[in-house]
């Protein structure tokens, strides 16, 4: 068995050689994984009418030392990003998590630093964005709003492209602006590091505050969840506030961009009038 192997994982592996009575604590666990975070032994064993006996000995064939060691396993999966669901949330419980996550995103950002980067970004002779995974569409959206009012804004990778081949005209007056999520691909901690620290912003989650060192500029977005899937509503409000804070920092020669292009929409048809 993968030592690495998320309980989820290891219960799908060894689910056919397990006793009936196991496989009934092993689908409760399945289908309630989060209750295995905040559920005492005896709590699962009453759950699943078993005994606590049997919820050990389940712990045991799955590779686990105790019921301790299988809760922190299933916390590190979650802090790494694995799915986990949970039955137990509603809309609103969803919700208040969603503005959690946003305001301790925002609750130790200054004005000034905000638009220090807003400064940077907008200055800048070329502005690439990297994204990866669940970043990439994040890289987009903040590549279509900067590109509302300053140009040679590019998302790396290209389709088909290395890094190395977008990145090796790279030069003092460039800004590289990372995105970098937890369960982020292999080459992730290279990359950042090889990277001129002065000229690159990184947004990440908690977990990426370990590169703080090889970045000037580093901001922290809250993804946390009780849902199976990390929400990124607080990575998309930062992205809008930075590009206010460029537009704020450009000249007005640089705002009449936005009126050219609805000028462009306008002559090619491209944007309905509903």
């Amino acid at each position: 068995m993968e030592l690495n192997a998320n309980i989820l994982e290891r219960i799908a592996v060894n689910f056919a050689e397990l006793s009936p009575a196991a496989r009934g604590i092993a689908t409760y666990i399945q289908q309630n994984p989060l209750t295995l975070l905040s559920m005492s032994l005896a709590e699962l064993a009453t759950a699943t009418q078993t005994s606590k006996a049997s919820v050990s000995r389940l712990f045991r064939t799955l590779g686990y030392a105790s019921h301790q060691e299988a809760k922190q396993a299933l916390l590190l999966s979650r802090t790494k990003g694995f799915p986990v669901p949970s039955s137990s949330v509603n809309d609103q419980s969803y919700l208040a998590n969603e503005m959690q996550n946003i305001q301790q995103s925002f609750q130790d950002l200054s004005s000034q630093y905000t638009a220090e980067i807003g400064a940077l970004i907008a200055n800048a002779r070329h502005v690439y964005i990297v994204g990866f995974r669940n970043a990439y569409p994040i890289a987009l959206h903040f590549r279509q709003q900067l590109m509302q009012i300053r140009s040679d804004v590019m998302v790396l990778p290209q389709p088909g492209q290395t890094l190395g081949e977008d990145l090796v005209d790279l030069c003092d007056q460039d800004l590289v602006i990372v995105f970098g999520f937890r369960r982020r691909p292999a080459g992730f901690e290279q990359l950042v590091r090889v990277l001129p620290s002065e000229r690159t912003i990184l947004i990440t989650d908690p977990t990426g505050q370990v590169f703080n060192k090889d970045v000037k500029h580093l901001l922290v977005c809250h993804l946390g969840s009780q849902e199976a899937f990390d929400s990124y509503a607080a990575a998309m409000s930062l992205v809008a506030l930075l590009c206010n804070k460029v537009y704020q920092a450009i000249s007005p020669a640089q705002r009449s961009r936005a009126a050219k292009i609805s000028a462009w929409y306008s002559q090619v048809g491209e944007i309905s009038k509903l």
